[in-house]
């Protein structure tokens, strides 16, 4: 079972929930709208690239895409947890992204068929380094960016988002309940595209995380 480190502690990851559409630009660039709760997907831990791994490219998809994401986790299991009372069951936050073959969402999508093998191939998990929570203590505004080659992709601001950190956690501890080491990817802003072999992927939140990956030739 994969393992992150926060400070002093180690988490064993449990799940790794997604959250789909919580920006509206980027819901827009996908010609979706949001609904009135989470649109929220699974990923094993089999998906997840640690820090300074390589980022495979499948050979069964063509497109390859980036979703640069602020990623929480969670320091302690429970249910049915009050919006009042999220932030204390953060251990820490990390840059992620959520890799999506696009080509076979896509094709799923047409058929009226799960996402699984578009958002959950091994690989598709990218996470830096975790800073504890308290090195963030207004993660509802902060912003982070992605660079490729050094060139920028993507910009997000947590105030754009439109399900914030305490109403995800009170919405998935209610529906599936949380467990010590899970991962909330909290959704990703607009300029969402391709990778490339060879590529230099940069995840920046300033001050606190600066890592770079490699995309595999």
């Amino acid at each position: 079972m994969p393992q992150i480190r926060i400070a002093d502690q180690q988490f064993a990851v449990a799940n790794i929930f997604c959250v789909g559409r919580n920006f509206q630009a980027h819901a827009a660039e996908m010609g979706s709208s949001i609904g009135e709760e989470p649109m929220v997907f699974l990923k094993p831990t089999s998906a997840i690239v640690p820090p300074g791994a390589t980022i495979p490219l499948p050979s069964w998809s063509k497109e390859i895409h980036h979703e640069t994401e602020l990623v929480v986790a969670i320091g302690r299991s429970g249910r049915d947890i009050a919006k009042a009372d999220a932030m204390s069951y953060v251990a820490g936050y990390a840059l992620g992204l959520d890799l999506t073959a696009r080509d076979i969402q896509a094709e799923a999508k047409k058929k009226g068929q799960p996402w699984t093998l578009a958002k959950g191939y091994a690989g598709a998990a990218v996470l830096t380094d975790f800073v504890p929570a308290s090195a963030i203590p207004h993660p509802e505004q902060i912003g982070f960016t992605l660079h490729i080659d050094g060139q920028l992709r993507q910009s997000a601001d947590t105030r754009n988002m439109v399900f914030d950190i305490p109403t995800l956690i009170a919405w998935i501890s209610a529906r599936f309940g949380l467990t010590e080491g899970d991962l909330i990817y909290t959704g990703t802003p607009e300029g969402v595209g391709p990778i490339h072999a060879g590529e230099t992927l940069q995840l920046v939140l300033p001050g606190l995380i600066d890592q770079s990956f490699t995309v595999a030739q």
